[in-house]
């Protein structure tokens, strides 16, 4: 078990060279503060079942980590804003374009709607088109888990869009 003196000196030791090197791998130093406070404090709740040795890689290892799955999601907005937009919007009708912009507004809706978990599955099938096993692999959850998740996510948008 991890004291909170043990903690505070770990904290003191290595937060600033954790969130350096976030920073080398992001280029922003807000991020890179989140990202090594959130790696903190998975520490902190995880402090019961805490064990000290190798600290330094473990620390690494949960930043590299943290990073990758905020740049993960970063992508996934970024590809969802891009995807929203039409490529002939200028040939739309005024009313096709109030029709889309509505229509948009309440799938971006929906998407803050779900659960994180529903809208990582449903973006990275639908979005990134990886297959159930792919997203299962990638998230360390079961295939059955991403099924309920995509069931879900459907569920939610079906009610809401139609």
């Amino acid at each position: 078990m991890l004291s909170k003196e043990g903690f505070k000196d770990i904290f003191d030791l290595h937060f600033d060279a954790i969130r350096s090197y976030v920073f080398y791998r992001c280029g922003d130093i807000e991020l890179a503060s989140d990202i090594a406070q959130d790696v903190f404090m998975k520490i902190w709740e995880k402090r019961a079942s805490f064990n000290s040795n190798h600290i330094k890689q473990l620390l690494y290892k949960m930043a590299n980590d943290c990073f990758i799955n905020h740049y993960r999601k970063e992508q996934c907005r970024i590809n969802f804003a891009q995807s929203i937009v039409p490529e002939y919007y200028g040939e739309l009708t005024p009313e096709d374009e109030l029709s889309f912009s509505e229509f948009a507004a309440s799938y971006a809706k929906t998407l803050e709607q779900m659960t994180e978990k529903q809208r990582t599955v449903f973006l990275m099938n639908r979005e990134d088109g990886m297959k159930y096993a792919e997203i299962a692999d990638c998230l360390h959850i079961s295939v059955k888990a991403v099924e309920k998740h995509i069931s879900a996510a459907l569920r939610l948008l079906k009610t809401n869009l139609l």
